[in-house]
């Protein structure tokens, strides 16, 4: 029992009222007139009497105060009245036990022991309540003392709450003014500019104004069209192509009448992203701007063909493929790692029937980005000349067979030698028939992975190239060579 209720008064069982102890045998002498008795010596009488009866049965956790009363055995109810009755003395009033000295049961009274037990019980249960009582009153702001509360109140909200940096909130918060939905129209028949469009992302990628997005975002009104731009904060700027990249499936507008205080976002490093790393996108999914979503980058390296993967204008690229939700509109916008930096440009998903793409179908958890390393060359040769350059090795390869490798195809478009004389493949050694199945440290399965590699490279960087003719494996070394321009 702890120390903190010693003293406290236990109150008398109601159903078994005190009994005066019997008090002490006056001497036989002369009869007197008896002196008064006052209310300390019938006191001390009663507490003389009851502690040589309490000694046998003292508790070891009995308070040791010297101020502790013990009551004394309730004595029969045939000795209680001769002690009544005996020399006129007066009852003396009933002792109170202290808080946790045992109290011993009336003999003839068994159900008397049970009610002190209850009561007992009762007041254990007043004074916890009275502590809980006491915690709610001074955890509230003080008020009418004599009214007492249990309930804790609430604590007041900070005057100001800050996001921690590096969380998705503090990111997002901090990129968002600088991404921008962008609206392409179509020039229609007769000139009219209100013809068929669409909507996707973009971001800001210098002070000067430049908006670098997908190329199939804005490929509708590069010719005749009209594009706009829209930030987070509800304010629109015309726009207009300065120059595109069909293969790499990356564009460049600039703001005609550019804001000041543009703040690009931050290019990061994709050839150090890891898998598992956080990725959070930020687009217009089906023309809901400034649309924020997270999650991780799930592989890389993923060749991805966004068409129908069979040559022709389709786009190739050596993706970062991602969990994030990316849905029609978050094309063209960024994927930010959890510092906030740039890492790859949301450009196509894998829907359920319609392999790659930019199709209606909505997000499965596949989405892909082009790596910002790659996105970052293409723009500032577009920025530069308004034309793209893509490395090259000079042949032409199967596009629609998988799984053995890239096949050099027996020959080229119109007829032309599969083998560009003097190219860089001819150079090298590679001949019509050759299958190539690694490149660098890449492995090889199709024409489409090919070419999604060559492009991550730059025209002139020497590379690596294992390939098999006749059934037996060779190496070799290709310089890559340069094609400018789509056409």
């Amino acid at each position: 029992m702890s120390t903190e209720n010693e003293g406290t008064e236990v109150p008398a069982d109601p159903s078994a009222p005190s009994v005066p102890p019997a008090p002490p045998t006056p001497p036989v002498a002369p009869p007197a007139a008896p002196e008064p008795v006052t209310e300390s010596a019938q006191s001390d009488a009663a507490d003389t009497q009851a502690q040589p009866q309490s000694q046998p049965h003292a508790h070891p956790e009995a308070p040791t105060q010297a101020h502790a009363h013990v009551q004394a055995p309730t004595p029969a109810p045939a000795q209680a009245a001769h002690a009544a009755g005996a020399g006129g003395w007066p009852p003396p009033p009933p002792a109170v036990p202290a808080w946790g000295a045992p109290v011993p049961p009336a003999p003839q009274a068994p159900r008397k022991r049970t009610g002190g037990l209850v009561a007992a019980v009762l007041v254990a249960a007043l004074v916890a309540g009275g502590v809980g009582g006491g915690i709610g009153y001074w955890a509230a702001e003080r008020g009418d003392e004599s009214i007492s509360s249990t309930t804790v109140a609430a604590g007041d909200s900070p005057a100001s709450f800050k996001r921690d940096p590096g969380t998705v909130a503090a990111v997002a918060g901090k990129a968002l003014p600088s991404v921008v939905t962008i609206q392409a129209k179509s020039g229609g028949a007769g000139g009219d500019s209100e013809g068929a469009g669409g909507t996707g992302t973009g971001f800001v990628y210098d002070k000067e104004g430049h908006i670098v997005t997908n190329n199939h975002v804005v490929a509708s009104a590069a010719e005749g069209g009209t594009l706009s731009a829209t930030f987070s904060n509800g304010k629109t700027y015309d726009a207009e192509v300065v120059g595109r990249a069909e293969g790499y499936d990356v564009a460049v507008l600039k703001l005609k009448k550019a804001p000041e205080g543009l703040a690009p976002l931050a290019l990061g490093d994709s050839d150090k992203v890891a898998v598992g790393d956080s990725t959070i996108a930020i687009g217009a999914p089906f023309g809901l701007s400034n649309t924020v979503t997270t999650g991780i980058i799930s592989a890389k390296n993923r060749p991805v063909a966004s068409g129908d993967g069979s040559g022709g204008s389709n786009s190739y690229m050596s993706a970062l493929q991602t969990d994030a939700s990316i849905n029609p509109g978050n094309s063209g916008g960024p994927l930010l790692d959890a510092n906030g930096s740039v890492i790859g440009i949301n450009s196509a998903i894998q829907s359920t029937g319609n392999g790659f793409g930019q199709t209606q179908a909505g997000s499965i958890g596949l989405g892909f980005a082009i790596p910002v390393n790659q996105a970052k060359n293409v723009a500032e040769q577009l920025i530069k000349t308004g034309k793209p350059v893509y490395p090259v090795i000079g042949a032409t390869v199967n596009m629609t067979e998988k799984g053995e490798g890239a096949t050099i195809a027996d020959e080229g478009a119109g007829g032309t030698p599969a083998v560009v004389p003097n190219g860089p493949a001819a150079q090298a050694g590679l001949k019509a028939g050759d299958v190539i199945t690694g490149f660098d440290d890449r492995q090889i399965d199709s024409g489409p992975t090919l070419i999604s590699e060559i492009w991550t490279h730059k025209s002139g960087d020497s590379i690596k190239i294992t390939y098999e003719r006749d059934g037996k494996e060779a190496t070799t070394t290709v310089t890559l060579g340069e094609r400018t321009g789509d056409n």
